[in-house]
């Protein structure tokens, strides 16, 4: 069976794409540093794929316990999630967003190097894109009038990622850029459980459905869309997590630079996302008009033809899906992973 390598896979994403490899034949080895994560996270991947994968605690910077890891196992492929995300911390803490998504992407890609491992698969944003003239947008499009701390540091590892697969031409590097992941696993078992206040939409609907919160901020309901609220492409981390298997079998043993849109192709707006999570929970969410934050955009979706064509994955789950598995996990886990 395949080893991956996968940084940050105890996080909201890796977990589940974790889940998703075993089923697809491949192991799973996870460098985590906990940062944003729980040691709980790890026996619910077994419980749900009756497979525990081997786990080492420590920080993508660590270019020590790197080596450890590949000389003890023969990692095929690199999934690269690991990095503060945090769009408002990356403002006040810029120096510790470059330090951990920067420099650790490039102590990884160093000790991959030295280790003969050709093929890495970057968590990327749709961040790197701006503020686009038009929709959808699609891999073409213009990248680095980035906004935040956080959009510059996936962008500055995307242009370095860039410039080493030039100097390397047998590498493939894979760079995949999400739009918005919501939805948890299907049983519920696992899902997203962010430290302190939400930054997302999702994860802070379902903890005032859940009664954590009182009411749901909206920032701006003037903008120039359907009902006044940003619209975003939202997508199940499901259909994510599927997007990242797709990648390991269509492109991460040729070699090259390839550039995927992960998304759904169409946008929702922030009220329609409330209205189908309502329904899934069963009650009104409370909620108040804020005014805009300052650097959101109106209105922002993906085209996925690219992917569709090269990696034969298209994203299937509805945003009412997205809802009811929301809904499952965090009525099932009201105060996430805590027990």
């Amino acid at each position: 069976m395949k080893k991956i390598l996968v940084t940050g896979g105890m996080g909201y994403i890796g977990s589940h794409t974790c889940v998703q490899m075993i089923e697809a034949g491949f192991t799973p080895i996870i460098l985590d540093n906990l940062a944003n994560s729980k040691p709980e996270v790890l026996l619910r991947i077994a419980r749900l794929s009756g497979h525990k994968p081997m786990f080492y605690e420590g920080d993508v910077r660590d270019r020590r316990l790197l080596d450890q890891i590949f000389s003890e196992h023969q990692i095929e492929s690199v999934i690269h999630f690991a990095g503060l995300k945090a769009v408002g911390e990356s403002v006040l803490k810029p120096f510790e967003y470059y330090d951990n998504n920067v420099y650790g992407s490039l102590v990884l890609a160093d000790v991959m190097r030295q280790s003969g491992v050709k093929s890495l698969i970057f968590s990327s944003s749709a961040t790197v894109y701006g503020e686009p003239e038009t929709m959808p947008i699609d891999e073409s499009f213009t990248t680095g009038a980035v906004t935040n701390p956080y959009g510059r540091s996936k962008y500055m590892v995307e242009e370095c990622l860039r410039d080493i697969q030039q100097a390397a031409p047998d590498l493939s590097i894979a760079l995949l850029r999400y739009f918005n992941p919501v939805g948890a696993h299907p049983s519920g078992l696992i899902g997203e459980d962010p430290q302190g206040i939400p930054n997302n939409l999702m994860p802070f609907i379902a903890q005032v459905a859940v009664g954590r919160r009182e009411s749901l901020s909206i920032f701006g309901d003037d903008y120039l869309t359907a009902d006044g609220t940003g619209v975003r492409d939202y997508i199940h981390v499901m259909d994510l997590a599927d997007g990242h298997i797709a990648t390991l079998k269509a492109v991460a043993q040729t070699a090259g630079l390839h550039i995927f849109n992960l998304g759904t192709g169409k946008g929702s707006s922030v009220l329609e996302m409330v209205k189908a999570f309502e329904e899934a929970c069963g009650h009104p969410i409370p909620y108040q008009i804020c005014p805009r934050r300052g650097g959101d955009i109106s209105e922002c979706w993906a085209a996925t033809d690219k992917a569709a064509q090269l990696l034969g994955w298209k994203a299937s789950r509805s945003i009412e899906q997205m809802s009811a598995d929301t809904w499952h996990w965090q009525s099932k886990n009201p105060n996430g992973y805590e027990q």
